[in-house]
């Protein structure tokens, strides 16, 4: 798994200097439409499968996300 995040999600605009927090990075917004997706098309999911599986290949999926961004 990567340490890259791709940056914050929702970035402040240029000048903006009281934002001392950037929130969620790009990885995890990626991460979580993926994870919103994969349950979407299987409801479920959690019968067959562990949450901890969901989350790595939500990250996984977010990764190479990030990885075809660099592109």
């Amino acid at each position: 798994m990567t340490t890259e995040t791709g940056g914050p999600a929702f970035p402040a605009p240029a000048g903006v200097s009281h934002i001392t927090e950037q929130g969620m990075t790009l990885r995890d917004y990626f991460a979580a439409k993926a994870m919103q997706a994969i349950l979407s098309e299987d409801p479920d999911y959690h019968q067959k499968y562990e949450f901890i599986d969901l989350a790595d290949f939500s990250y996984r999926c977010a990764d190479a996300m990030l990885k075809d961004k660099e592109k």
